[in-house]
């Protein structure tokens, strides 16, 4: 990616993995393939570096995942990776479970905050910015994931909500869903550490997640729904994030680069 300004990411979940997003969508150029990065935190996921209507993205899949690598180390290795190409704007996506009762299976949301239940706390590049959280998913890129969700989805798009994200791999239990109630309306895996990593670099972050099963305790739902789900709707996913990025400024109108500020404590981090 020498000499070559990366403005755009998109980081891939379950629900674009079905379709070997972005190949074969309409307008898009695979520019590189299989692009491996060495970082401080082991070798990087797999990159696809992209351009569409003369955008260049770079993209991994299913959120850099992969057997013997912490979820937290592969967060690390693709967040590194997009600071060193100079990324300002990602997207992300996957799929969710519901906590609010009156959530389905393929409803869309864009969630505007989030619960952090993991025990994944202590994630950062190198810990020089004081993070604040408020705001910490882009007003600015959810308002163009709203307007591109519209274009392609018939159904159900709730434009906020609140993401609870859990460690996984397994799903939540009926006693964890009942006690998220009231706080949170979708539960998943994947939006921490990613939303305070990206404020870390600078980016603004964005996700669009989408129903495919409901919280247990809830309803009983179906693993071939879900299936079905994660393959038929990958071209929709996919589309609503190209969408997203051709009708998206790389210069920023939003405050999210204001929420970032010098460590008070730089004189301990300068020493290191």
């Amino acid at each position: 990616m020498e000499n070559q300004s990366v403005d755009f990411a998109i980081i891939g979940g379950s629900g674009t993995l079905g379709s070997d997003f972005p190949k074969n969508f309409a307008g898009v150029e695979i520019l590189a393939e299989n692009l491996f990065f060495d970082t401080p935190y082991g070798k990087s996921p797999a990159f696809r570096l992209c351009s569409v209507e003369g955008k260049i993205f770079m993209t991994c899949k299913m959120h850099g995942w992969r057997s013997g690598i912490t979820r937290a180390d592969s967060s690390r290795q693709i967040f590194w990776t997009f600071r060193e190409a100079g990324v300002k704007r990602i997207f992300s996506e996957g799929g969710v479970g519901t906590i609010n009762h009156l959530l389905n299976p393929r409803d869309l949301m864009i969630p505007d905050d989030y619960l952090d239940l993991s025990t994944r706390k202590d994630v950062q590049l190198d810990g020089k910015y004081l993070l604040i959280m408020r705001e910490a998913l882009c007003p600015e890129l959810r308002e163009k994931l709203l307007a591109s969700a519209k274009k392609f989805f018939n159904g159900r798009i709730f434009e906020r909500g609140i993401y609870a994200v859990t460690d996984g791999r397994h799903f939540e239990s009926p006693a964890e869903i009942s006690m998220f109630k009231g706080h949170a309306d979708i539960v998943g895996q994947s939006l921490a550490p990613e939303v305070y990593l990206a404020r870390e670099i600078g980016a603004c972050y964005a996700n669009l997640s989408f129903v495919v099963n409901y919280g247990e305790g809830i309803k009983v739902w179906s693993h071939e729904l879900m299936k079905e789900i994660f393959f038929d709707d990958a071209q929709l996913i996919g589309n609503i994030l190209l969408d997203a990025i051709k009708n998206t400024s790389a210069e920023k109108s939003c405050r999210c680069l204001e929420l970032r500020k010098e460590t008070l404590l730089k004189e301990i981090y300068d020493a290191e």
